[in-house]
């Protein structure tokens, strides 16, 4: 067995400490002031985060996997420690079935400014105040698949390093750019502005814009702003908006899950393939 591969006889050793930490809050801080720790689940999951330059600090492996599905991983990450054993011991450690077989223990980077994001881009995504770990990933997921440049994130958002947003995401949070904006509602639409974006407020409201309107696709900035579960958008951020956005509907249904409603929109009104 290679030197950098350990079995595991003890699941309280203390370098396995990331991966028996469920709180997603203790992973953010582990280093504070720096940046803390992440967990990225399943071999393409890791691949994503390897390609993209986070920098692994160890392996938690199913034993199968040594050989099997992760051995590229391991190959690649030839100086990171690697914890390995047997299914029913990576559950006690981990408090969960590991379906995917392989975790990794990555470190974060400092975010970039929103100024650094915005530059060069087109088709921004904005999330406000979404909490919904599930929700964020699948965000990520369409606007990295349907043509937008960057998403940005209201300070009240769900960290899109957490660990179910990376697995949801299937490692897109990782491929494209992110961070948080400087402001909150209806500061950062002006903010927006400020930097070319017209801004289009995905809301139900009685003068709204179908989502597939000539107007919006023609604009050369375009951030597409999506609100909270259940709530929506903040009636100031509506306001502050030049475009209010509606996905027709039928059958006498309202509206559509917030990560539903992204990829219907992303996809009116992201770049398109040349």
């Amino acid at each position: 067995m290679p030197v950098n591969i350990t079995e595991i006889n003890d699941i309280d050793l203390p370098e396995l400490a990331p991966y028996r930490i469920t709180a997603e809050v203790q992973l953010l801080r582990y280093y504070e002031p720096k940046e803390g720790l992440f967990i990225a689940e399943s071999p393409k999951v890791i691949r994503r985060a390897l390609d993209a330059g986070y920098v692994p600090e160890s392996l938690l492996a199913e034993k199968k996997y040594i050989t099997g599905q992760g051995s590229d991983i391991i190959e690649r990450c030839e100086n990171v420690p690697v914890y390995t054993a047997e299914s029913d011991v990576l559950t006690a450690l981990t408090g969960y079935k590991m379906t995917q077989g392989m975790l990794c223990a990555m470190r974060r980077k400092p975010l970039p400014p929103a100024n650094k994001v915005l530059d060069g881009a087109s088709r921004i995504a904005v999330l406000e105040d979404v909490m919904n770990q599930t929700n964020v990933g699948a965000v990520f997921r369409s606007a990295a698949a349907l043509g937008f440049d960057a998403v940005l994130l209201t300070p009240a958002c769900s960290d899109p390093l957490y660990r179910r947003s990376v697995r949801v995401s299937m490692g897109t949070v990782f491929q494209i750019p992110w961070t948080y904006l400087p402001c909150g509602s209806p500061e950062y639409v002006g903010y927006l502005r400020e930097r070319g974006f017209a801004s289009a407020a995905m809301a139900l409201r009685d003068n709204t814009l179908n989502v597939d309107d000539p107007r919006l696709s023609a604009e050369p900035k375009l951030a597409v702003i999506l609100g909270t579960e259940g709530e929506g958008l903040r009636d100031e951020t509506i306001s502050a908006c030049e475009y209010t956005v509606k996905i027709p509907m039928y059958h006498g249904v309202d509206s559509l899950n917030v990560a539903a409603a992204s990829a219907v929109a992303f996809f009116a009104l992201g770049k398109k393939p040349t």
